[in-house]
């Protein structure tokens, strides 16, 4: 079970590995973008730590990475297609993002530390702890920066709901910074120093 619970706390992809953060500062913009990419990365990372376990005995050193490249960007293929075939509107607000996941240092790292050296059953609860991680930590600086940046909480529409959630006073006067790339990284900042204050009294009440 620990190689799933480190994904989301010990090991946390954004904000203790700090691995992925392009595509953190470029669709943290809406709370919906955040479920889109999160909910993608889990499947590419879970088809790619199988397919790098089951091979991994079968695949010749010298294209190690090309080929965990190759086998990446199948699943990546397979998640632009569905989304450009189901969710339209989310494919185009997350762009080239999407296709980028190919080269994101979150899946290929997993493939190359962890998923090259274990069994199946270890793979895919190390590719589920990094993806739930990673999709927790998006939906929080969404979350904010959403909330703030505009006064909404934009969600999936469904029948007569169109999927925004207006907040009565941010919504007429948001903090507008915060939908910019500047505030991506405000937000990324404090919550990395607030996690990290969190550890330091942490480790000193364990050792006081």
């Amino acid at each position: 079970m620990g190689n799933f619970t480190k994904g989301i706390l010990k090991e946390n992809p954004i904000f203790i590995i700090m691995l992925g953060l392009c595509p953190t500062l470029a669709v943290s913009t809406q709370v919906v973008n955040a479920i889109g990419m999160g909910v993608g990365v889990i499947f590419v990372l879970l088809g790619s730590n199988i397919f790098v376990s089951l091979l991994k005995n079968f695949i010749p050193e010298k294209v190690r990475i090309p080929s965990y490249i190759v086998i990446i960007a199948s699943f990546v293929t397979m998640v632009d297609l569905f989304m450009q075939g189901y969710a339209p509107s989310l494919s185009k607000n997350l762009g080239v993002f999407v296709q980028l996941i190919v080269v994101n240092c979150i899946i290929l790292g997993r493939a190359e530390a962890f998923a090259k050296k274990s069994n199946v059953k270890d793979a895919v609860l190390d590719a589920l702890g990094m993806g739930v991680g990673f999709t927790l930590g998006l939906l929080l600086i969404s979350l904010i920066r959403e909330v703030l940046g505009s006064g909404t909480i934009t969600l999936f529409a469904i029948g007569n709901f169109d999927g925004v959630i207006r907040l009565p006073g941010l919504s007429e006067s948001p903090v507008r910074v915060m939908a910019l790339a500047p505030g991506a990284l405000l937000v990324i900042g404090y919550l990395k120093a607030l996690f990290n204050w969190t550890e330091a009294r942490r480790s000193k009440e364990a050792t006081a």
